[in-house]
């Protein structure tokens, strides 16, 4: 008998993962656990290897060196069975400005091979959940930042993943939009037992929502820990901005730019989607 995924007490486990573009090491010999319904946030500046490492976790890149599984499957040799474990939110929009919120919806249901009898059923959940079902027949390319961010989150939600992994998901959004998106991701959290994987440049973000907090930097992991553990290691009135200063030293005013220019090409993108 096949034993539920949300049942396993690890969700991700990986080993002596290397990874490598050409000449350039991106990760290297990363061993990271995620605990199975915890919200892990995995931190670092610019050029630290969390998208690499993310995009080999959830098998659009190929595992070189090392061992990854995935609620106990091998992402090397079951890599069609992960995916059906998972949620996926890029950095960059991925919605489609010309087709309307259901529309977007029901093309990942489909992808993600929701059965068609519960398909419809399956889409109107997500969106409702986002608090976007009375848009749903509109043109994506009509809706807000916010909206199209929790679009995505409808369209990485519609197949129940047991593992949501979220690339950088509110970059661009206003704080009302940002804590808009965070309340839906845990009300699901919380409904369906979902482990959540995040990047994010909001260390304030990382601070309040993850339960442990894994830094990253030139592909090696530095630190792991809670919030409250990484910064009680630092000192009585650290920050987890002081963690990552510590760890990644000039790396965050690169990772501050970078926020930057990720939130002008988020608005460029949205301005044209409309």
């Amino acid at each position: 008998m096949t034993v539920p995924a949300t049942a396993l007490a690890t969700a991700v486990s990986c080993t002596g993962l290397v990874h490598r573009f050409r000449e350039t090491l991106a990760v290297d010999h990363l061993d990271l656990q995620i605990a199975t319904g915890e919200v892990f946030g995995l931190l670092g500046p610019n050029g630290a290897g969390k998208t690499t490492t993310i995009r080999v976790f959830n098998t659009l890149l190929p595992v070189q060196e090392g061992r990854v599984e995935v609620f106990g499957l091998d992402v090397r040799r079951h890599a069609a069975q992960v995916r059906r474990h998972l949620g996926y939110v890029p950095q960059q929009l991925s919605i489609e400005g010309a087709l309307t919120g259901r529309q977007n919806v029901t093309w990942f249901a489909r992808l993600f091979d929701v059965p068609k009898r519960e398909r419809a059923d399956r889409v109107d959940e997500a969106l409702d959940a986002m608090d976007l079902l009375d848009v749903a027949d509109r043109r994506a390319s009509t809706y807000s930042g916010g909206m199209i961010r929790r679009l995505e989150l409808a369209q990485a939600l519609v197949n129940h993943p047991s593992l949501l992994v979220l690339d950088e998901p509110t970059v661009g959004l206003d704080p009302i939009a940002r804590a808009g998106v965070w309340e839906r991701v845990r009300d699901m959290q919380a409904q369906y037992g979902m482990t959540v994987l995040l990047t994010t440049h909001y260390m304030d973000e990382a601070d309040e929502l993850c339960d442990t907090v894994a830094l990253m930097h030139h592909g090696r992991l530095q630190t792991v820990g809670s919030p409250a553990e990484l910064r009680a290691a630092i000192g009585p009135d650290a920050t987890l901005e002081d963690v990552f200063r510590t760890y990644a030293g000039a790396g965050l005013a690169e990772a501050e730019q970078k926020g930057l220019r990720d939130v002008r090409r988020t608005r460029t993108t949205a301005r044209k989607l409309g």
